[in-house]
């Protein structure tokens, strides 16, 4: 049997979220299933290995004129490159008619698919948890899981000498972020870094992307870094990335990406929310958020400089005491 997904919302995060409820078909129709979604969800990066999903296809629509799957040319070529794929049953994690009529033309004996025209205030997670049980009568809790090869986790293992006779503690810190009001000033690391310094050994591995604001930020906490051994993982792709975040104790992250992955390979994760909703921060067991203190909706660009260091140490303390450290 041959099924296809289709999940077109934007983003890492998204697709993280999303990865439980694929799973869930696949296990269901006891077959592999491919995806079809959005190029910047970098699914490739992230899913290649896993055993659920044969094929990621990528829905090629942005704003250049010449994206293959624009406008009225773009539905026929995306007509044309589902239907050459011959598959039974597709299943559609949003509410488009374009999708459904999309669907209904390439041939697809079956076509699973959200309510339509419902896609205002929908839920991202409890939408696809009642589609599944509506559909194929399965119940789906919210904590996607990333697997890594165990064979690179033992090369990042001796590539930084993480092992139990090092007694230091491995801590990512996601410093990136989609968009300026989630980029959490680099002071109020450096205050939760000091608070550390006073009572444990840290590694502290610096997450973000190649952003003029995010490189701002990771030289700005290299710069004041008081003794603190730093590994700069802005030259690394996703892939690479991936099984240094596994062997990470604790992860301290803003609402990006790295929060999305370290709590999706089982790590605990604090996340650090200001013009986000809660809903990213808080949907996997793994993640702790942390709000700003006394915002409203009328002070969310001023949300990112309330964030508390010592509710951040607080929280992080708490996780080390759990983990035995």
């Amino acid at each position: 049997m041959k099924i296809l997904v289709i999940q077109s919302r934007m983003g890492i995060g998204d697709m993280v979220i999303f990865l439980p409820f694929i799973e869930a078909i696949s296990r269901k129709f006891n077959s592999t299933v491919s995806i079809m979604v959005k190029e910047n969800s970098k699914a490739s990066e992230f899913l290649s290995e896993n055993e659920c999903i044969d094929e990621i296809l990528y829905l090629q629509r942005d704003k250049t004129k010449n994206s293959r799957h624009n406008g009225l040319i773009g539905t026929i070529n995306l007509i044309k490159d589902i239907k050459k794929k011959k598959f039974d049953n597709i299943f559609i994690f949003n509410s488009s008619l374009r999708f459904n009529l999309i669907a209904k033309l390439v041939g697809a004996k079956k076509v699973y698919q959200y309510p339509l025209f419902k896609k205002k205030g929908q839920h991202i997670i409890k939408a696809a948890q009642s589609f599944l049980k509506e559909n194929l009568d399965i119940s789906i809790e919210s904590n996607p899981q990333i697997k890594i090869k165990e064979e690179k986790i033992e090369e990042v293992k001796n590539k930084y000498n993480i092992n139990n006779k090092n007694k230091n503690i491995n801590l990512l810190l996601g410093i990136g972020g989609s968009g300026p009001n989630k980029r959490i000033p680099a002071e109020i690391y450096i205050k939760f870094l000091n608070n550390c310094k006073k009572e444990y050994d840290l590694r502290v591995f610096l997450a973000t992307g190649k952003n003029e604001e995010e490189q701002k930020i990771l030289n700005q906490i290299i710069e004041k870094k008081n003794n603190f051994n730093f590994v700069r993982l802005d030259d690394l792709s996703i892939k690479e990335i991936l099984p240094i975040i596994k062997c990470c104790d604790v992860a301290v992250c803003n609402d990006t990406s790295f929060s999305h992955f370290s709590a999706a390979l089982g790590i605990q994760t604090i996340v650090l929310m200001a013009d986000t909703s809660t809903l990213y921060g808080n949907y996997s067991p793994q993640m702790h958020p942390i709000i700003p203190d006394q915002i409203n909706i009328d002070q969310l660009s001023l949300a990112k400089e309330r964030i508390d260091p010592e509710k951040i140490f607080i929280v992080f303390k708490k996780i080390l005491t759990k983990l035995n450290f």
